[in-house]
């Protein structure tokens, strides 16, 4: 080009362009962020289902995510800063730094405040904590993590304080213990010293049929036991009836308050559940399984990351995935969306996930402790676990059970059994000086049941009748210490916090509902008819079950709830 040419001068603006490929727009990637995220994720592949494992990566090395390393990595997995925004600042483990504003000290102590924790003294715990904390530390409310049978709970850092009290959680601090420790539990050499995977490999050699594991499950009628309670053996039927390629998604994102279960199978024996899975992977013929465990179990996580890696070769492609605290992705179709990368919102229905789940395809989804039990139901018989129960029901049930009892834990038990038998067998009676007042059959969305009503078997199909569900067998028991009105309280502020947002009668309903029940009189009519709404127009369970124990706390209590005198004449 001469100098006397009249082609236009370069336009200074950037072009949007780098090296002729295209460039995320809207915002200047600093260099040494850039630099620090590639050295941070190394070798690791930069796609989109990977984007939560790389939020961790950030989290877990700088405490904190700023607004530089978010545009890096989003430069760096060629996405829109938007796209990783909005998922950074949807899960509640993620401390998104916008610019401008002070990074968050490096010691962070979580306090549960959930209902157990809360019947234990977490609020008291929590100011106590806040006066102590000093500069390098910040002290925040949890939701439930899990360890409700030794609460008060506190977190440091990774390291969960059981029982915990001002002294004992300053203490962790001042010894800089932070990390989870791991529980004993039957590793793979044990468990396969006891015949452990043997099924498997007979199944694998076609000396077992996928027909038969079937006929097994039916015969059994094994039932999910996350919540929903579908049988087992014609959701596996259902999945192997689509076209492949099909996939495998296992639910451990236990988030429903008074639920601990998942967490005892895991930290004990976690090649049960294992072999279960595969198990369930061969019958779908699944190439690859997800399995997605809530980040509140960092000891459940690195367990199943040591013995994943001493599993033999062969079968499908395992995935170990950690949530980031968004109870939403217990429900199946938030946790696909959290799995591909995404904010956990839950999917209209249909399809459904059998149909169209994972990366659009067959994907057959079961929780812990359903494949837990898959192992014993082949081996033992069909006629073994249907050879359990009371009541008239069939099976066992893991309880987990906390509150107002003496011996509170995850408690196997006949289906069918009563909160009284429950009590009384399993759990040593009530705790000194308490007497039962009432009880949640099925966690924080189970609702609430009176004393009175201590004999209805606890199962599925017994308690839908009272507006009550089992959900995932979490039994809180209260007594007659407890403030009912302030425990349906609680459960409705941490629905309102965990609603995802995405439908108005869930994200407003839970905030008016709230609100309502924070006056001193209650407006039944109106909490009656609000609570109506929620469960005919929530797109999720979250929403329809969350007014439960709001609405069976009015059903069955009516002295909490007087009818106002009438006004006197003037």
């Amino acid at each position: 080009m001469t100098a006397n040419s009249t082609a236009p001068a370069p336009d200074p603006r950037p072009s949007g362009r780098r090296g002729g490929r295209p460039v995320p727009k809207g915002r200047v990637v600093d260099p040494a962020a850039l630099d620090e995220i590639r050295a941070l994720l190394g070798d690791a592949p930069r796609r989109r289902d990977l984007l939560i494992e790389h939020l961790h990566l950030i989290q877990d090395t700088y405490h904190q995510i700023s607004a530089a390393h978010l545009a890096a990595l989003a430069d760096e997995m060629r996405l829109a800063f938007a796209e990783v925004f909005e998922t950074a600042t949807f899960y509640a483990h993620f401390d998104v730094v916008k610019e401008g504003d002070p990074a968050v000290p490096p010691l962070t102590i979580r306090v549960c405040d959930s209902l157990t924790c809360a019947m234990a003294g977490a609020e008291a715990l929590l100011a106590a904590l806040g006066e102590r904390a000093g500069p390098e530390m910040r002290v925040v409310r949890a939701p439930c993590v899990g360890l409700c049978d030794a609460a008060p709970v506190a977190e440091v850092g990774h390291n969960f304080v059981r029982r915990a009290t001002p002294e004992n959680v300053m203490a962790a601090v001042a010894a800089g213990d932070t990390h989870a420790a791991l529980p004993p539990y039957v590793d793979y050499d044990a468990y396969s010293a006891g015949g452990g995977y043997a099924l498997l490999e007979r199944l694998r050699a076609g000396e077992l049929t996928s027909e038969a594991v079937l006929d097994a499950l039916d015969g059994a009628s094994l039932r999910g036991l996350g919540g929903a309670g579908f049988p087992t053996g014609r959701k596996w039927r259902s999945v192997r009836g689509e076209p492949g390629p099909r996939l495998m998604a296992v639910n451990g994102d236990e988030g429903e308050p008074g639920t601990f279960k998942d967490r005892f199978y895991l930290d004990t024996d976690p090649h049960r559940f294992l072999e279960g899975m595969l198990i369930g992977a061969h019958v779908v013929e699944a190439t690859d399984v997800y399995i997605y465990i809530r980040d509140e179990y960092p000891a459940s996580i690195e367990v199943l990351r040591r013995e994943m890696a001493k599993l033999p070769p062969g079968g499908p492609v395992l995935h170990l995935r950690r949530g980031a605290g968004a109870y939403i992705c217990g429900e199946e179709s938030a946790l696909i969306e959290s799995i591909e990368g995404k904010r956990g919102l839950p999917r209209h229905k249909p399809p459904y996930p059998f149909q169209v789940g994972l990366f659009g395809r067959p994907t057959l989804i079961n929780n812990v402790e359903t494949l837990f039990w898959v192992r014993d139901i082949l081996e033992r018989g069909a006629d073994w676990w249907a050879g359990h129960g009371r009541n008239g029901r069939t099976g066992l049930r893991s309880y987990s059970v906390s509150g107002r009892v003496r011996d509170p834990g995850v408690k196997l038990a006949p289906s069918g059994i009563t909160v009284r038998e429950l009590i009384e067998e399993y759990c040593g009676g009530m705790a000194e000086g308490h007497r039962l007042a009432a009880y949640l059959p099925g966690g924080a969305s189970g609702g609430i049941l009176p004393a009175s009503m201590d004999d209805v078997p606890l199962d599925f199909g017994t308690l839908e009748k009272y507006g009550c569900f089992i959900g995932s067998a979490a039994v809180v028991v209260l007594s007659d210490r407890d403030d009912l009105k302030a425990a349906a309280l609680n459960l409705m502020r941490f629905f309102e916090d965990e609603s995802c947002g995405q439908c108005t009668p869930c994200r407003i309903g839970t905030r008016k509902a709230r609100l309502l029940m924070e006056r001193p009189v209650w407006d039944v009519g109106l909490l009656d008819e609000l609570a109506q709404v929620m469960r005919d127009a929530s797109i999720c369970g979250l929403g329809q079950a969350a007014s439960n124990p709001l609405t069976s706390l009015i059903r069955f209590f009516p002295d909490l709830f007087p009818t106002p005198a009438p006004m006197a004449a003037e």
